[in-house]
């Protein structure tokens, strides 16, 4: 009797034990992404950390750089969080966070953590697509272990999301081996601010998405603040507030805007793809050269699809292997068919195509090659080099560029789109959802941003929007920290007379926002490039960036900006302008005299200016003005202008007559 007694006691205490270690087992505290080896704390900061565990479970959170034991109690959901206060820049150091069993996070460092965002200029890797200047020398060179990368994955999101992925699965050291497909802006960002500031860790959290504008970067709760998006919020107010509800009622009515685009599409018959048939008669459409952007050939300011179909002759050595067919990049999206059947379909306006064509699906003699290209603004169609434009089979190649046969499917301004779609990264609100409201409230010393490019065409409303967005970040952390933006680089022909510019008049948006504090504009008025909307000299763009933060964010004393229009006074026949940031005195970039200035009279009707520069000052005048009143410099899509100070920086377009 004693014996069962005693056996029915261990049993029980050892069920006690496994079901208080099992316990324990699944009370493991979970953190964010943003919480793993090789981490950067904010130096000299309370540091919020936080995370998920049982319901109830005290949690206990240890800096090696101090020992303080810091603890709090999961919620009811079983969330917490809880404020670590940082040292000076140092490290490496561990972080242990336990709730019943540890997690040791190792390889940490305090130090400066800036955010980097904003569209494709932003985005665009070293390597990859990008290929910035000097690329391969500069990804052998780039050993610094003090700089550490977290690349936020593109996600979008229908409502505030918390979850989170990233490129390795958290931060990484970084090397040649994690730097190639990382932001180029913000690694030499990065790189010159450690150098300037003795090599202190400089924490990098890369969010940004190609193509995108402003709104999609602003959350619902400020876009209620803006009129331009008064509709859209009435109708997000109106959807259930839960990201499955959403979910559902946006899947409903992707459906039926699907069945729109396949009733109005000349291109399909009752779903049916009938231009890209084999033997559909082509005759009746018109020629296009490409590649090239089809605003630029034929289809000025159009927007929505457009197919192209082209027959190449192939002979019976191309018969026995499946053959590979690359179209270069498309905007935005594609689905691509050889002799009436589909062989592939792609997505994003930066992405080469290339796509397997099975060798049944080849004929002696004529094939036909059929593309239907959607782009949903911007510029449209089969972009890039002529190069890349191929068919190929072994050694054997086809070049496939020049003559296209096309006909306009469907213009966008026929389509009742949706206000509210899945995965949609310019839709307003989107990213904020997705990829920025996942990293808050992690603490960081500023922002970095290069956007606009997605915004141009709407410059009055993009003076608004903007600085909203910039208070909307602030709001959402609880703090102003410094927030320094890229104006837009000159971009397409050179212009070498006075007309007006969408560019120019975003870039001058973009300066408004200058009047919120803390902020501070990036010039590269001067390193766009003609037929690339991303400017290949992505070192430059970091270390004038670099520049900002040193002098406003690190107090150094750093001539930081080119010259900036103050005031002018008009004397007879004469406007005399005068710039701040020349105190190393006004100068030209090639040694001839200003250009770029222009001057009008009450009439606005715009004429090269005459420059001559005497100190901080540029006289200005033309024959043909009596009576100046106005002036305008830079004033271009890629305007023709030369303006520097004594530290090489160029001077900000600007204009008076606005």
């Amino acid at each position: 009797m004693k014996m069962k007694k005693l056996k029915l006691i261990t049993r029980s205490c050892l069920m006690m034990i496994y079901l208080s270690f099992n316990s324990i087992l699944q009370a493991k505290p979970v953190l964010p992404l943003l919480f793993t080896d090789n981490m950067v704390f904010q130096q000299k900061a309370e540091a919020p950390i936080w995370g998920n565990s049982k319901p109830g479970q005290s949690i206990t959170v240890t800096g090696s750089w101090d020992n303080k034991l810091h603890w709090t109690t999961a919620d009811a959901d079983g969330k917490w969080k809880l404020k670590v206060q940082t040292p000076v820049a140092g490290g490496p150091y561990t972080i242990t966070v336990s709730d019943g069993e540890a997690i040791t996070l190792n390889n940490v460092m305090i130090g400066e953590v800036w955010l980097c965002s904003g569209q494709s200029n932003m985005e665009m890797p070293l390597a990859g697509w990008g290929k910035v200047k000097d690329y391969e020398q500069e990804i052998s060179n780039a050993s610094h272990p003090n700089i550490r990368l977290f690349q936020v994955e593109k996600q979008t999101a229908l409502s505030p999301s918390t979850k989170l992925k990233a490129m390795g699965g958290g931060w990484l050291v970084c090397s040649p081996q994690t730097i190639p497909e990382f932001s180029a802006t913000a690694y030499f960002f990065a790189k010159s601010l450690s150098d300037s500031l003795g090599n202190i860790p400089i924490g990098l959290i890369h969010s940004s998405w190609g193509g995108t504008p402003a709104e999609a970067w602003t959350s619902e709760e400020s876009l209620t603040y803006h009129p331009g998006y008064s509709k859209f919020i009435s109708t997000i107010n109106k959807l259930p507030k839960d990201e499955e509800g959403r979910r559902n009622y946006v899947t409903e009515q992707a459906i039926l805007f699907q069945q729109e685009i396949y009733r109005k599409d000349n291109g399909y018959k009752k779903e049916m793809a009938i231009w890209a048939g084999d033997k559909f008669n082509d005759k009746k459409w018109q020629s296009m050269h490409l590649p090239g952007f089809w605003e630029q050939n034929g289809l000025p300011d159009f927007d929505g699809i457009v197919w192209f179909r082209k027959t190449i002759e192939l002979n019976p050595a191309w018969l026995e292997n499946d053959l590979i067919l690359n179209l270069g990049m498309i905007d935005d999206n594609d689905i691509t068919y050889f002799n009436g059947t589909q062989i592939g379909s792609s997505e994003g306006w930066m992405n080469n195509r290339q796509y397997n064509v099975p060798a049944e699906l080849i004929r002696k003699g004529k094939n036909t090659i059929t593309i239907r290209a959607y782009d949903s603004g911007g510029g449209g169609g089969i972009h890039g080099d002529a190069a890349n434009m191929y068919i190929q089979s072994g050694d054997m190649k086809i070049n496939i560029s020049g003559a296209w046969k096309y006909s306009i499917g469907l213009p966008l301004k026929e389509l009742n789109f949706p206000a509210i779609r899945e995965n949609q990264p310019s839709q307003p609100a989107s990213l904020f959802n997705g990829m920025i409201n996942p990293i808050l409230p992690y603490t960081i010393g500023g922002a970095i941003w290069y956007q606009g490019e997605a915004n141009v065409g709407r410059a009055v409303e993009y003076s608004t929007l903007f600085p909203l967005m910039i208070q909307d970040w602030r709001t959402k952390w609880g703090y102003d920290f410094p927030f320094y933006f890229v104006q837009l680089a000159n971009f397409m022909k050179k212009q070498t007379q006075a007309e007006e510019s969408d560019w120019a008049a975003l870039r001058e948006a973009q300066q408004q926002a200058l009047f919120l504090e803390n902020t501070g504009m990036t010039v590269i008025i001067d390193i766009g490039e003609a037929d690339d909307i991303h400017p290949k000299n992505k070192q430059e763009v970091g270390r004038r960036l670099a520049l900002l933060a040193m002098t406003k964010s690190y107090g150094y004393k750093t001539n930081y900006s080119g010259p900036t229009y103050k005031t002018h006074e008009i004397k007879g026949a004469t406007i005399i302008t005068t710039f701040d940031h020349a105190d190393s005195g006004l100068k030209t970039s090639d040694g001839l005299p200003p250009k770029g200035f222009y001057i009008a009279g009450a009439d606005k009707k715009f004429y090269p200016a005459e420059a001559v520069i005497t100190g901080d000052k540029i006289t200005l005048s033309n024959r043909g003005v009596k009576f100046p009143f106005y002036i305008r410099y830079g004033w271009a899509d890629n305007p023709d202008c030369n303006l520097i100070n004594g530290v090489q920086l160029p001077a900000a377009p600007f204009r008076t007559d606005k």
